[in-house]
């Protein structure tokens, strides 16, 4: 079953269960792949559908930051509650030492030398940790092993 057909199914049964909350969620995530499929005119993959659910987490990350700072608690807790949905439609995360791991290997691999050369890392990293990894945090390692 795709990633796609996943999230229909479980709007359906967030439906049935009358989770209210849950419902809005994922309703969120179909309002955007939809948005995404018509204004390209294309069928999403299941990577399109992670990059659409990354690209969401990162609104929602910014949202807490911007709602805590303003003293709205409530509307914090309900965008954490939201990545918390969204989250279960990512792929399994790497940990640590797997991105640590991953950052050396591609500076190897791209023969990077300076800061000049981050962008040949990120972007042979970009295909491999795409949704496994926060690359906020992948790009701060990277930066730091090339200021060595």
């Amino acid at each position: 079953m795709s990633l796609k057909q996943q999230i229909t199914e479980d709007m359906k049964a967030a439906m049935r269960a009358k989770d209210a909350a849950r419902l809005g969620a994922i309703r969120l995530l179909l309002a955007a792949m939809k948005q995404r499929e018509v204004d390209e005119r294309v069928e999403l993959s299941d990577a399109d559908v992670v990059a659409i659910i990354e690209k969401m987490n990162k609104q929602r990350r910014d949202s807490i930051n911007q709602y805590e700072a303003a003293g709205r608690q409530d509307l914090a807790d309900v965008e954490k509650f939201e990545m918390t949905v969204l989250a279960e439609y990512m792929p399994q995360q790497f940990s640590e030492a797997e991105v640590v791991a991953a950052v050396a290997g591609a500076i190897a691999a791209s023969g990077a030398t300076g800061q000049q050369d981050m962008g040949k890392v990120m972007g042979v990293l970009k295909l491999k940790l795409a949704g496994r990894a926060d690359m906020g945090k992948v790009s701060a390692l990277i930066k730091a092993q090339l200021t060595k």
